[in-house]
């Protein structure tokens, strides 16, 4: 690596207000706290802090039968799920269907109709079904869910602005599986509960869920006395959903301008753009066009990457594994140098990232005031691939942690917890 290349690609990005050692941490988390409890007073915010009436001070009951559904993509998944008394979950009657909507319109019967089809095999198992839905919902005190809007391209319009639990109720009893208790929960929030169902006998002092994928969220829980927009809670606490990938307050780069004026939904999900897999590698191709066209590159670089339509957060991942392996960066018209300046200006999206996802995480920790107590750490379970799989984000993310956390004396651990949605979903079915 040359003195000047590194040089220079520090200077480029600074200048366009991308440079990880040049955030200003504390006023970012500043502005992430205060957004945290406009959100939970009712007051405009970027952030929704949407409450979901879902405890964590239940225990989770042993060798007790739960159905589960996980309803996030493309796929429809169902099985049943209990727990040994050591928290160890065992998922049987496992199937995958696909999701109804996807690829064809669904009308509102076609679609509950699927989701009780799908479901009446393995109902019999239980009279609670814990319901992963990952969708924009609107969580009633019943814990039942209104749909707000579809994302992820399905097509069922009709389902907009029903109760799901309800309206799957309803068809299950018409196919001989009434008089079930359904809860409805996101992805977020199952991975909380799914750190609880691994916390029990560690005695964690709270629980946080986080989703670094495609997209990004975090939950967390809140005492209800801090909760103003909804008075008169019983004393207790509950998780808070705080569609954390809204966050609005968060200096934003050139290219991060460049990269929402281009897609189909500007102004919306402008923190999410700057950390989840789905937006990491078009942030990347912002920098590398714009390094190209201020001379950061050569020519031919520059004009072979004016060909490139998109960049695929993995493409830009595998190019920061290994800059030699097949793909669109082994074309010859890169020089060594080309090379060398792509991969440290792609490094650095990387690393914002990893900064970013740690304010994310440490903000609602530290708003909870728990792990001051080395005996009884904050529980951090994290899901999503883009956490596990791009190049040393997963380290990255865990050492500013370490710095935003520890020099607060706050003790905490990071958890994986495989097939958290439906995890987390067994356990708000057994314990809400």
């Amino acid at each position: 690596m040359t003195m000047g290349s590194a040089a220079q690609v520090k200077a480029f990005l600074r200048r366009h207000g991308l440079s990880p050692a040049s955030l200003d941490v504390a006023a970012v988390q500043a502005s992430f706290l205060s957004e945290m409890e406009a959100g939970l007073a009712g007051e405009p915010s970027s952030l929704a802090m949407i409450p979901t009436y879902v405890t964590i001070d239940r225990p989770v009951p042993a060798d007790t039968p739960v159905t589960v559904m996980d309803a996030g993509g493309t796929n429809l998944r169902v099985g049943t799920v209990r727990f040994s008394a050591a928290g160890v979950p065992e998922i049987t009657d496992f199937h995958k269907f696909p999701m109804p909507g996807v690829g064809k319109h669904a009308s509102k019967d076609d679609f509950f109709g699927a989701l009780a089809e799908v479901l009446r095999p393995v109902a019999a198992a239980s009279p609670r079904i814990g319901f992963c839905f990952s969708y924009p919902t609107q969580i009633t005190p019943e814990c039942d869910g209104k749909l707000l809007h579809w994302t992820k391209e399905i097509q069922a319009p009709d389902v907009v602005g029903t109760f799901v639990g309800a309206e799957l109720a309803k068809r299950l009893a018409a196919v001989g599986c009434g008089g079930k208790r359904i809860v409805i929960l996101n992805d977020t929030i199952a991975t909380l509960l799914a750190g609880k169902s691994f916390g029990g006998a560690r005695r964690y002092a709270n629980y946080t869920g986080v989703i670094v994928g495609t997209g990004s969220n975090t939950a967390y829980v809140e005492t209800n006395a801090r909760i103003a927009k909804l008075p008169g809670l019983p004393a207790g606490a509950m998780a808070i959903n705080l569609e954390s990938g809204g966050f609005a307050k968060c200096p934003r780069s050139d290219f991060d301008v460049m990269l929402d004026a281009a897609l189909a939904n500007p102004g919306r999900q402008m923190f999410e753009k700057m950390i989840s897999g789905g937006y990491l590698g078009g942030v990347g191709l912002q920098v590398l066009r714009t390094a190209a066209t201020e001379g950061l590159l050569s020519p031919a670089a520059g004009a072979l990457i004016g060909t490139w339509k998109d960049l695929a957060t993995k493409d830009m991942d595998d190019f920061l594994t290994n800059p030699f392996l097949p793909g669109l960066f082994a074309d010859p018209a890169f020089t060594e140098t080309d090379l060398e300046r792509m991969m440290l200006l792609c490094a650095e999206v990387v690393r914002r990232a990893a900064v970013l996802i740690a304010i994310n995480i440490s903000t609602p920790v530290i708003k909870t005031g728990s792990g001051k107590n080395p005996l009884h750490p904050v529980c951090i379970t994290v899901d999503g691939s883009t956490y596990y799989k791009t190049t040393n984000l997963k380290s990255m993310v865990e050492e500013n942690l370490r710095r935003l956390l520890g020099r607060r004396g706050i003790h905490f651990e990071v958890l994986k917890v495989d097939e958290a949605p439906l995890i987390g979903a067994a356990v708000a079915g057994l314990t809400v």
